[in-house]
C-alpha cells in the first residue's frame, strides 16, 4: 500500500521483533472491515447484536483486570526527568525501549499484526496528523475504524514524508504486571503491551490524540486540548463556538450534546456538537483561535447514559456501534447498563459472562454493566452533529470554559479578567469526591485543564505555552470562564438544575463576548448580576441564585492554601504569570 521508505523501515523493524504469522494492511474499505467483524465473531472476539433493534453493532468483553486507562502503567518517556515534570510517570527512554524490546520480542507468534493508517482530524485538513497503529487485535482495527479516518486514503495523503506517529500494539497475554502504555515524545512513539482495553489500545485517543499532539503543538505552536467543542444556535440562525474543559463525572459530554429547554427550544435555539472530548487549537488567517475535533467518534461511558440524561449519546448508539463490558439482555440480544432504564432484563449475562437473573442481581447491588463499560460510536449518527463538523479549517472559538465539581468554593459561572488570568483559573481547576456514607466533601483533586492524566511534557512549560498562545492571539484571544454546575445548599442538595438549563450560562458567556451582558468585578473575577441571567420558567428563588453567584471569601481563603501546595512541586519552572496571578487573587480575598 506504500513505497514510504520511513514507513517501510519502521514496519520491518517492529516485524523483526513481534514476529507475526502475517501482516494485513487495513485499506477502509467496507468490504475488508466487514470479513474482519466475520472473523472475529467467529473466534468469539466480538459478538454480533440484534440486527433489526441495533444494525451493524457488536459487542466486546474484555479481561477482569483489564477494565480502564492505568495511570501508574503509563509513562511519558522525554529525554529527561524535568521534561516530563512532576505529573508524569518517566524512565529513561534507553531504559523503556530496551524493557518494552524484551517484552515484546515474539508477542504476536501465531498471530496476524494488522497495519492501520489513520488520521487524526479530517484527510487532509492542516489541522490533521497522521498516525499508524500495529495490532495484533481485530476488536482495535474496528473501533478504530470508527474513531478514526482509516485506510488507503491516509497513506496517500502520507506519501513519502517521513512524519507521522508511530503506534504498536500487542495483546500479549493482557498481564497487568507487564502492562505498558508509553509514550516517547520526541520520537512520536507510542507503545501500549498486555492490554486489551480501549483507553489503552485505541492509541489514537488519548495517547496520540493528547499527549503526543500536546507536546507536538507545543514545537510548532498549537494546542491539543481534553476539550469538548459545541456550537450554540441563536433564533437569529447566528452559530457561536465554544470550547469547554472538564474533569471526569462533570458533565462534559452532556454539555457537548445538550438539548436546550423548553423556553429555549421555542425561541429557536439550538446546539450542534462538534466534539465531545478532544480539540485541536490553531491561530487562522485572521488571526482568532480555530478548534478542530480530531476523531470521528465518540468512546463514550455507557451507565448513566440514557433518553432523559443524555438523548443524543444514546441515538449516536443505534448503529455501527461496539459496546464493551456492558451487559446482554439475551431476551432479545440488544445490551442494557445502569441507569438505561429502570428495568434490567431478567434473562441478563452480566459484564464478565455469567447467565443471571438481571432484576435479582441487581436487586442484590451487583452490576449488571461494568461502571466504565463503553460504547464506541460513530459521530455521523449523532442527531445534532454540527455542519461544521468534517470542515478542514474548523470552527471559530469565542468562550474557552473551564469547570469542575465544587460544593461551596466556585460560583455558578464568573469570567476572568484576561487571558493571563484565564490560563491561571485553568491551572487551577479542582473537582471534590464526595464522602457518600458521611455526606461531607471529601478529596479535592487539582486537574489543571483536565489535562493531568494527559499533558505529554512538564505541565509547568504546559503553562508557560498556554501563556505565549495568549499572547499571539493578542486582542483576538478568547474570552475565558469557569463554571460549576454542582454547587450545594447546606443540605447538600444541588442548587442548579444542570443539563439543558445549563445554556441559559452559556447564553451569558457568549453575550459576555460579544459585550452585551452587564457583569459586577469579585475577588476572583467577573459574575453575572441575577438580572442578566434569563431564567424564565425556571424554579428557582431569589436567595439561591443570591447563594449561587456568590464568592466566600473565607472558603477561597482556604483555596489558596490548596493552589500553593499544588504549584510547589513546580518549583522554579511555574511561570511568572501564573505565580503573580496566584499573589493578585491572595490580595483580592484581603
Amino acid at each position: 500500500m506504500t513505497t514510504n521508505k520511513s514507513v517501510l523501515a519502521w514496519l520491518d523493524d517492529m516485524v523483526s521483533m513481534c514476529k507475526p504469522d502475517e501482516i494485513v494492511w487495513i485499506d477502509g474499505s467496507e468490504e475488508q472491515l466487514e470479513a474482519l467483524r466475520k472473523e472475529a465473531c467467529e473466534s468469539g472476539e466480538i459478538l454480533k447484536l440484534n440486527e433489526e433493534k441495533l444494525p451493524g453493532c457488536y459487542y466486546h468483553r474484555t479481561a477482569e483486570n483489564d477494565v480502564a486507562r492505568v495511570e501508574d502503567r503509563t509513562f511519558i518517556c522525554a529525554r529527561t526527568k524535568e521534561e516530563a515534570g512532576p505529573t508524569n510517570n518517566w524512565m529513561d527512554p534507553a531504559e523503556m525501549y530496551a524493557k518494552l524490546r524484551n517484552l515484546y520480542n515474539g508477542s504476536m507468534k501465531g498471530r496476524t499484526m494488522y497495519v492501520v493508517p489513520y488520521s487524526m482530524g479530517p484527510i487532509g485538513s492542516p489541522f490533521s496528523k497522521i498516525g499508524i497503529e500495529l495490532t495484533d487485535s481485530i476488536y482495535v482495527v474496528l473501533n478504530m475504524a470508527i474513531m478514526t479516518r482509516v485506510g488507503k486514503a491516509v497513506m496517500d495523503c502520507l506519501g513519502d514524508c517521513p512524519e507521522f506517529v508511530k503506534c504498536l500494539h500487542a495483546k500479549k497475554d493482557v498481564n497487568p504486571e507487564e502492562r505498558y502504555i508509553v509514550q516517547f515524545p520526541q520520537d512520536a512513539t507510542i507503545w501500549s503491551i498486555n492490554s486489551a482495553y480501549g483507553g489503552n489500545v485505541l492509541l489514537g485517543k488519548k495517547c496520540f490524540a493528547l499527549r503526543i499532539a500536546s507536546y507536538l503543538g507545543k514545537q510548532e505552536g498549537w494546542m491539543a486540548e481534553h476539550m469538548l467543542i459545541l456550537g450554540l444556535e441563536n433564533p437569529k440562525g447566528e452559530i457561536k463556538y465554544i470550547a469547554a474543559a472538564f474533569p471526569s463525572a462533570c458533565g462534559k459530554t452532556n454539555l457537548a450534546m445538550l438539548i436546550p429547554p423548553a423556553y429555549l427550544k421555542e425561541k429557536g435555539y439550538k446546539v450542534w456538537t462538534v466534539g465531545d472530548d478532544i480539540a485541536w487549537l490553531r491561530i487562522g488567517e485572521d488571526g482568532r483561535l480555530y478548534a478542530i475535533n480530531p476523531e470521528a467518534g465518540f468512546f463514550g461511558v455507557a451507565p448513566g447514559t440514557s433518553e432523559k440524561t443524555n438523548f443524543n449519546a444514546l441515538a449516536s448508539t443505534r448503529q455501527g456501534t461496539i459496546f464493551t463490558n456492558v451487559a446482554i439482555n439475551n431476551e432479545d440480544n440488544t445490551v442494557w447498563w445502569e441507569g438505561l432504564d429502570k428495568n434490567p432484563p431478567a434473562d441478563a449475562t452480566e459484564w464478565k459472562g455469567a447467565k443471571v437473573n438481571g432484576k435479582e442481581y441487581t436487586a442484590e447491588g451487583n452490576k449488571l454493566a461494568h461502571p466504565n463499560s463503553r460504547f464506541t460510536a460513530p459521530a455521523k449518527n449523532c442527531p445534532c452533529i454540527s455542519s461544521e463538523f468534517e470542515n478542514p479549517a474548523g470552527v471559530p472559538i469565542s468562550a474557552i470554559v473551564f469547570g469542575g465539581r465544587r460544593a461551596k468554593t466556585a460560583p455558578l459561572v464568573y469570567q476572568a479578567r484576561d487571558w493571563e488570568h484565564g490560563v491561571f483559573v485553568g491551572a487551577t481547576m479542582a473537582s471534590e469526591t464526595t464522602a457518600a456514607a458521611a455526606g461531607q466533601v471529601g478529596v479535592v483533586r487539582r486537574d489543571p485543564m483536565a489535562m493531568k492524566p494527559f499533558c505529554g511534557y512538564n505541565m509547568a512549560d504546559y503553562f508557560a505555552h498556554w501563556l505565549e498562545m495568549g499572547e499571539k492571539l493578542g486582542d483576538k484571544a478568547p474570552s475565558i470562564f469557569h463554571v460549576n454546575w454542582f454547587r450545594q445548599d447546606a443540605e447538600g442538595h444541588f442548587m442548579w438544575p444542570g443539563f439543558g438549563d445549563n445554556m441559559r450560562v452559556l447564553n451569558w458567556i457568549l453575550d459576555r463576548c460579544e459585550g452585551k451582558a452587564d457583569a459586577t468585578e469579585t475577588a476572583i473575577g467577573y459574575l453575572p448580576k441575577a438580572s442578566d441571567l434569563d431564567l424564565t420558567g425556571l424554579d428557582i428563588d431569589a436567595a439561591t441564585l443570591e447563594e449561587l453567584l456568590s464568592v466566600d471569601k473565607e472558603v477561597w481563603a482556604g483555596e489558596i492554601d490548596g493552589i500553593k501546595e499544588y504549584f510547589a512541586q513546580f518549583g522554579d519552572k511555574l511561570p511568572k504569570g501564573i505565580a503573580d496571578q496566584l499573589a493578585k487573587l491572595e490580595a483580592n480575598l484581603k
